[in-house]
């Protein structure tokens, strides 16, 4: 990888550390600790996700409109503000001034880095360097290494319980990201994308009035919604099973291995045979089988539908997440793809909040027919995949790619 694209992958890395070393366990910080009821914990933590996922698309258009530099920066600055604050957060007030620095810091960060990571990835293909789908992978894989690593960290912190371990957790967070933010002041390059002039007077009608991108958005969002059963139908298929949700832990850290070690591979062997668009049918097929499977073995004791589900379901995110960000700039342009990026979240973010509560009712449901109806969900995605195809089987490495990419480009 360019030197560029490693800092962008330790950036990630380092990111979900700091994340992942405290937020998972905020929940038991509000309602134990500081004794705030269940229904405040629930709105403190929803607060949070929307101040992160739904503002996204804002996050993304400052990208494009002042370069990923700056919102970086900021969001990194944020953030260690936000920790802090949060450590020492002791009314219910206080803790949500705190919860809606730290979202929207990961608003201006997230969408700044993963679009600054497909531009690289783009120059790089063009310059004869790995397929862009290779990097992105590489990216991913960075980011589920530190969403392993995280707990880990945030649970050494917080042995033996009490508000003094919490705030450690919470400090030694905010740490991790004054790092980051050292390293991309250092860094990070002074660039601004340059907009058309037609796009810069209306960027939101050249993303949102582009119909292959809210299509390739709609397909996406069947993906992360299925994808979001890890969190819903996969604690209940283990209680249903297992009786407990002992295993659940292991079970996101297999996710997570896989990723971290899989990512490249599975890249390797597929995208050199499929184009962009077909990468992401294919991990939606997968994740279709994820939840298919899993209603066929409900018939058998133990845990090997849960097993097969975390399985399935990871190869297929394998597959759609760096095809995802790969197809991008041929879809809305490389001056776009910070708007896009972010865009491509909130969108696909208010779709899963929509359905959240119709399938948790439908999980309600014994036998095989609920896990069977949510295998619908991502074979709908297949039709929405927009059938432009910009990096086929070998594009990247033969001679004069460059330029008939470019061509590709210039009339996608």
């Amino acid at each position: 990888m360019t030197p560029l694209a490693r800092l962008l992958v330790a950036s990630q890395f380092a990111f979900n550390v700091g994340f992942f070393a405290v937020l998972p366990y905020l929940a038991d910080h509000l309602g134990g600790t500081l004794g705030l009821g269940g229904a405040l914990v629930g709105f403190v933590l929803g607060l949070r996700t929307f101040s992160q996922q739904g503002l996204f698309v804002v996050g993304g258009a400052l990208t494009d409109r002042y370069g990923p530099r700056p919102a970086v920066l900021v969001g990194c600055a944020l953030r260690v503000a936000g920790f802090v604050w949060l450590a020492f957060a002791a009314t219910a007030w206080t803790v949500i001034g705190a919860v809606v620095t730290v979202g929207f810091a990961a608003a201006l960060f997230s969408p700044a880095v993963e679009s600054e990571i497909a531009r690289e990835a783009l120059r790089a293909e063009r310059d004869g360097g790995p397929r862009r789908t290779r990097t992105l992978a590489r990216f991913s894989a960075g980011g589920q290494a530190g969403a392993l690593l995280g707990p880990v960290l945030g649970t050494l912190l917080l042995y033996g319980g009490g508000s003094g371990h919490f705030r450690t957790a919470c400090l030694a967070g905010a740490g991790v990201f004054l790092v980051i933010l050292a390293a991309h002041a250092g860094l990070l390059p002074r660039r601004t994308a340059r907009a058309a002039d037609a796009e810069r007077r209306d960027p939101w009608r050249t993303v949102l009035g582009n119909r292959s991108f809210l299509l390739l958005a709609l397909a996406y969002s069947t993906y992360l919604l299925a994808y979001n059963q890890l969190y819903l139908a996969l604690p209940a298929e283990l209680d249903r099973a297992t009786g407990s949700q002992a295993a659940l832990g292991w079970l996101f850290a297999l996710s997570s291995v896989l990723v971290v070690f899989g990512s490249t591979t599975v890249e390797r062997l597929t995208a050199t045979r499929l184009g962009s668009p077909a990468m992401i049918r294919a991990g939606l097929l997968l994740i279709a089988a994820a939840f298919a499977t899993t209603g066929a073995l409900r018939t058998l004791d133990g845990p090997a539908g849960a097993i097969a589900f975390t399985v399935l379901l990871t190869l297929g995110q394998m597959l759609v997440l760096p095809a995802t960000r790969a197809l991008l700039p041929d879809l809305t342009g490389e001056t776009r793809i910070g708007l896009a990026t972010g865009a491509l979240s909130s969108l696909s973010g208010l779709v899963v909040l929509a359905a959240g509560a119709p399938i948790g009712a439908l999980l309600d449901h014994d036998g095989p027919a609920p896990w069977l109806l949510l295998a619908t969900i991502p074979l709908l995605g297949l039709a929405l995949v927009p059938r432009h195809r910009p990096d086929g089987p070998g594009a990247a490495s033969a001679p004069g790619s460059g330029r008939r990419r470019r061509a590709v480009l210039h009339r996608g």
